[in-house]
């Protein structure tokens, strides 16, 4: 019995460290700087991303061509994005400091779409130059 507790107690901590990992790495994405390409093709006003770019973002991201495609695409964030947006709808009707911070994560989620965006972009045309100049 005790042994079961401890490996239940063990299972639970060990996810929530890799869940506030995860979050973090997405996070530190997220604040990497965009180019005007990813903002202009997005129609984001002065570079600042809401939740309801998300769609939008993760269209122009399975547009972009993958030069490397054993990386991950956005299948764990927009994961993430719907579960925090049932959750938001849920509990935000009641809780408004939940309503904000469901707003704030979705948006996180847009952003790193596109710094995801970018990156892919930035990849191709350094593809591109390197073909020219052979």
């Amino acid at each position: 019995m005790f042994a079961t507790m401890l490996l239940t107690i063990s299972i639970v901590a060990l996810s929530q460290f890799a869940l506030y990992y995860w979050r973090a790495i997405l996070a530190g994405v997220a604040a990497q700087p965009i180019s005007d390409r990813v903002l202009i093709a997005a129609r984001a006003d002065h570079g600042r991303f809401t939740a309801s770019d998300f769609g939008t973002l993760a269209g122009l991201h399975d547009l972009t061509p993958e030069l490397y495609p054993n990386r991950g695409g956005l299948g764990f964030v927009r994961l993430y994005f719907h579960a925090i947006e049932a959750f938001g709808s849920l509990v935000g009707a009641r809780v408004p400091v939940v309503a904000a911070w469901s707003e704030r994560e979705r948006a996180t989620c847009a952003r790193y779409a596109a710094v995801r965006i970018d990156r892919r972009l930035q990849a191709n045309l350094a593809l591109a130059a390197s073909l020219r100049s052979c």
